[in-house]
Order: structure tokens, then C-alpha cells, then sequence
């Protein structure tokens, strides 16, 4: 492990708790077993849905990921304009980098269900099972974070992918947070492929909350520090009451600030104002 690499000081003792109802062991293992069931159906369909068109393929990535987070018992409540209009892409044009917070495993499908795109990930994850080859079936751009000398080929790899019209998805903070404090500093490299490419960024702001829109953090949802995954998914699957919040915030162009690290901190700033305003409105609730 190299120094440089970010961490976050959360643990899954002090920053994963539930303080909602729960589900009893029966309704749990019945969505664990929903839940693992359906991750497994997405390996199996991978390869022959790889082959399809890009908007059939879109469509049926966005249902299988969002499925997913439901099959979990997670509910998802969605704002903002992910979508470009019809009409205002021209071809050719660049895709864009959307950026986004990072609370917990649960993030990956719950943006793949909103704006579903090549995910950039730790080259750890290559060798997990059965997520490793799934990831690595759907196009997923892996970054070795403990040497620092591959990071230019990471960030080549990403400027190509924007600039042949794909959509590129990551978690800039490089670690999980709990999602009750600011979270962590966008980390500027990848912002640097945006600039290459001459591509958008599109800030993504992610919440877990118990009971009702405007409620108090989920903390079950967070995965972080050295949580086990089979701890984590059964401690989301006997939360009670978990709601997944996702803001798709506007576009920013790559040309906004002088570099990278100033279009870091714009986007890091954008989506710390926007979980800072959610934070106040669950306080008046």
C-alpha cells in the first residue's frame, strides 16, 4: 500500500450503524439470496448483452442495476436530468465524466441505474469473484492505485474513452466515506482525461437514508474501512427501511477552471454543497 493513496477515517464500528427498524432473519436471507441472484444473472447475460446496440444495451443495464439495489431492499429515489435531450448530442461528440461521492458498494449499481457507463475501478476488483469478471465483461477501465507510474496510462486509457463517445464513471475520492461528515478531496487525475478529451463532467451526489425522503443518514449502507462484503450485505439487508438518494447535478465543461485540480475542486465543491443542503433538509424534517 503507498502512502499517496487517500483514506478515509470511518469505520465500520463507529460509522455503520442502523438505527431503524430491522428485518427479521427470514425477509433478510430471502433478499440476500434476491439480491446475489440477480448479480449472478448479469455474469451469465454479459457476454450476449456486450453484442447488442448501444441504446438496447443501455436500457437493459439500467433495469438489471437497478433491479439489484431493489433486490437488496434498497429503495431508490432519483432527481435531477441525467439524460442529454434528444437532438442535442451531435455525432462525434465527446462522452462525459461523471463523478460522484463514494459511500458504499452499493453505489456502483445505483449509478449504473441512472447513468449507466464504463466504470473506472481498482484493479483489486479484477480478481473478486464473480464481480471481477462481470466488471471486466462490461468495460469497466482498471487503475492500478499502488503505482503511481501507471497513472498516466490510466488517464490516457479514460481521455480515449471520452473522447470515442463513452460515458465514464468514477469515484474521484478514491475511498469510501460514511456519508454523515464532507467526505474526501476529489483526487484531480482523471479530470485531466476530461480536459484531453474536451468532455463534460457531471457531478453525482449520492445518499443513504432510513425511513421517509429527508431522513436521517443510512448508515447501514456504509462499506467502509476493513467491513467484510458478507457483512455488509447482510447488515443492508436487515435495515429496514434503506432509501438509495441520487442527484444527477449540471454539467461542467472541462474548460471551466485553468486545470485539473481547479475542475476537481469545482466538481468536489458542487457535490459536497449539494449533500450539505440534503443534511440541512433532513435536520427540519
Amino acid at each position: 500500500m503507498s502512502a499517496w493513496l487517500p483514506t478515509a477515517p470511518c469505520t465500520p464500528h463507529t460509522c455503520a450503524g442502523h438505527n431503524g427498524p430491522a428485518r427479521g432473519t427470514a425477509a433478510a436471507t430471502a433478499l440476500l439470496l434476491a439480491g446475489c441472484s440477480l448479480v449472478l444473472a448479469g455474469v451469465v447475460c454479459a457476454v450476449p448483452v456486450a453484442l447488442l446496440g448501444a441504446g438496447p444495451r443501455d436500457r437493459l443495464i439500467r433495469w438489471w442495476a437497478y433491479g439489484v439495489v431493489r433486490a437488496f431492499g434498497v429503495r431508490i429515489r432519483v432527481t435531477g436530468d441525467p439524460y442529454p435531450h434528444p437532438g442535442t448530442v451531435r455525432a462525434g461528440a465527446p462522452g462525459a465524466l461523471v463523478v460522484a461521492n463514494h459511500i458504499s458498494w452499493l453505489d456502483i449499481p445505483l449509478v449504473a441505474a441512472v447513468v449507466p457507463g464504463r466504470m473506472l475501478a481498482k484493479s483489486d476488483i479484477r480478481r473478486w469473484p464473480v464481480l471481477g469478471p462481470l466488471a471486466a465483461l462490461g468495460g469497466t477501465l482498471f487503475v492500478e492505485r499502488d503505482r503511481l507510474r501507471a497513472l498516466p496510462a490510466t488517464v490516457r486509457a479514460v481521455a480515449d474513452a471520452l473522447r470515442g463517445g463513452s460515458r465514464v464513471v468514477a469515484f474521484p475520492e478514491g475511498s469510501t466515506w460514511c456519508g454523515r461528515g464532507t467526505g474526501g478531496r476529489f483526487r484531480p487525475a482523471v479530470f485531466q482525461a476530461a480536459i484531453d478529451a474536451g468532455a463534460e463532467v457531471r457531478p453525482v451526489c449520492i445518499s443513504y437514508r432510513t425511513g421517509a425522503t429527508g431522513g436521517p443518514v443510512g448508515g447501514a449502507a456504509a462499506f467502509v474501512g476493513d467491513d467484510p462484503l458478507g457483512a455488509s450485505l447482510w447488515r443492508v439487508v436487515t435495515a429496514a427501511g434503506l432509501t438509495a438518494e441520487i442527484r444527477v447535478l449540471p454539467p461542467i465543461p472541462a474548460g471551466t477552471g485553468p486545470g485539473r485540480r481547479e475542475l476537481a475542486r469545482t466538481a468536489q465543491t458542487t457535490v459536497a454543497s449539494d449533500s450539505a443542503n440534503r443534511s440541512a433538509e433532513s435536520v427540519h424534517h
